[in-house]
């Protein structure tokens, strides 16, 4: 078989780190091939490379047999190579065929933008790849998984023959997972070649026609599914088994640590996009919050936090009624925060990893010195964090946007169970890690919770969900539709709730009420 794309050699040095080695790879035409490993094992900038997002130091691409090196995505995509970020890149007020012909209008007479002729064009790529959605539908109305088509769409509109998907399903929901993977069959029916980088290996195993495994900035080996289990890649990928989320054992207390009752938050519309929700958390219990993105849990977190006024109802930390009290006094009060977005939310970018390990921390001990902060009592606990939870940096100097992403989800994860909060906000909090520091991540919280921290637990991975909570409600449009027992309910049922294929008669489900007992 031909191959689509033959990087060899590839050796990529940052300071202090060698982010590839040496890396070797061969896809065939036509076919999915998965590329696994822990954070910063080399995926991410192996992609880049390939992307032309950045350049190789040593070694050489070949695309369809001819060697190419690009100095930009715009090279890429000439060479037929289109890549879907993890994070979304879609502008929600503009609809489906805005997005879609961004940045490659086509144009008629008098340089108007020709709707028509890119219009018909969606159509033939939609009706070619068996991904077709309404053009004139506003991004912001689609669910994930129809916005994730979209971004597929973009590439293919470009004339893209090699797709690289980088955590793709990250952020959906099983039977939208079962839907991408349907696409992703059909576009390899049609002749594309798929790159598909993903930490779930149970989702590997099924979609993946050759997987190749790299640790360490190195190609450890390229195999068949059909010759390795789970529990082979995990060992090949961090040399241990397969951690589990498995919670065995309550922890949960009688005194209450987080009541929010009766919550109500109107959008810019005046529509509900928290429509009075009830929920209760006690000292050491976890209560898991599913619901497909969008259906309110941001805005939850966000007036829980602080971040966004509530409408109506209130919220009760530790005996405290905290509904209009400042983010900073909440935070003070032992609020820690794990956002969804690290980027936006969890880090400052540019600023060093000692500076980002205070970062919402930096009124009180040890950062606080009196009015003053104190820079070696941060370096001190960014080095604890580092070790901890296994943060790859060569030191605590770089900046955050040096590290890979797993490793700056590990940074904040670190930064905010360093503080010992009371309540922990975490949302999606080992969305794009690997299975070693999945393992470390859910160790930390059982640990927690059995020393009395209640958690609100929002996660697209429902295994996670179900492993971790002791309680489950889920959130369709806003409201509270279902309570469900995480001993009880399988991934694709709850997945069922949450798309509101499932609804569930229970007034205490439904109104939150008894959320936790």
């Amino acid at each position: 078989m031909a191959l689509a794309i033959e990087l060899s050699g590839i050796t990529k040095r940052f300071p202090g780190v060698i982010a590839n080695d040496n890396v070797n790879l061969a896809v065939e035409k036509g076919e999915i091939h998965a590329i696994c490993g822990e954070n910063g094992a080399g995926k991410s900038t192996l992609m880049k490379i390939l992307y032309g997002m950045q350049p190789a130091d040593e070694g050489v691409m070949r695309v369809g047999g001819e060697e190419v090196a690009f100095s930009s995505p715009s090279e890429a995509i000439d060479a037929g190579i289109g890549m879907v970020h993890q994070h979304f890149m879609l502008a929600g007020h503009l609809t489906v065929l805005e997005n879609v012909i961004l940045g490659a209008e086509p144009v008629k007479s008098g340089d108007r933008i020709d709707f028509a002729e890119a219009k018909t064009h969606l159509a033939e790529v939609g009706e070619a790849y068996g991904l077709t959605i309404d053009p004139d539908d506003l991004v912001d109305s689609l669910e994930v998984g129809e916005r994730q088509r979209v971004e597929i769409i973009k590439v293919l509109y470009r004339g893209a023959q090699i797709l690289i998907l980088d955590e793709p399903t990250a952020v959906l929901v099983p039977h939208e997972v079962d839907e991408l993977f349907r696409n992703m069959r059909e576009l390899k029916a049609s002749g594309a070649t798929i790159l598909f980088i993903d930490h779930k290996l149970e989702e590997v195993l099924e979609i993946a026609d050759t997987i190749t495994v790299l640790r360490q900035g190195r190609t450890v080996t390229t195999v068949k599914p059909e010759d390795v289990s789970i529990g082979d890649l995990a060992e090949l990928m961090v040399g241990s088994e397969l951690p589990t989320p498995e919670t065995t054992e309550s922890t949960v207390t009688s005194d209450l640590a987080l009541e929010i009752d009766g919550l109500t938050i109107l959008d810019e519309d005046d529509r509900p996009s928290v429509d009075d929700v009830s929920i209760r958390i006690h000292r050491g219990e976890v209560v898991g919050v599913a619901g497909v993105e969008g259906n309110g849990q941001t805005e939850l977190v966000n007036a829980i936090l602080g971040t966004q006024h509530a409408t109506a109802g209130s919220i009760t930390l530790l005996g405290e009624d905290i509904t209009h009290s400042s983010v900073r006094h909440r935070r003070e009060s032992g609020v820690g925060y794990v956002p969804q977005d690290r980027h936006h939310e969890g880090l400052l970018l540019s600023a060093p990893l000692w500076e980002n390990a205070a970062l919402g921390h930096q009124t009180k001990a040890p950062f606080a010195n009196g009015p003053w902060f104190d820079r070696d009592a941060s370096r001190a606990r960014t080095e604890e964090i580092r070790e901890t939870f296994d943060v790859r940096t060569p030191d605590i100097d770089v900046a955050a946007h040096a590290l890979s992403g797993g490793n700056q989800q590990k940074l904040i994860i670190g930064r905010e169970m360093a503080a010992e909060p009371e309540v922990l906000l975490a949302a999606h909090p080992t969305r794009g890690i690997d299975v070693g520091a999945q393992a470390a991540v859910w160790d930390q919280i059982r640990q927690a919770r059995a020393a009395g921290m209640a958690t609100l637990l929002i996660s697209a991975d429902l295994d996670e969900l179900i492993g971790l909570s002791d309680t489950i409600v889920v959130m369709y449009k806003g409201q509270l539709v279902a309570t469900v027992d995480p001993a009880e309910i399988t991934p694709r049922d709850l997945g069922s709730y949450m798309t509101g294929a499932l609804q569930q008669d229970n007034e205490a489900g439904t109104s939150g009420e008894g959320a936790s007992s």
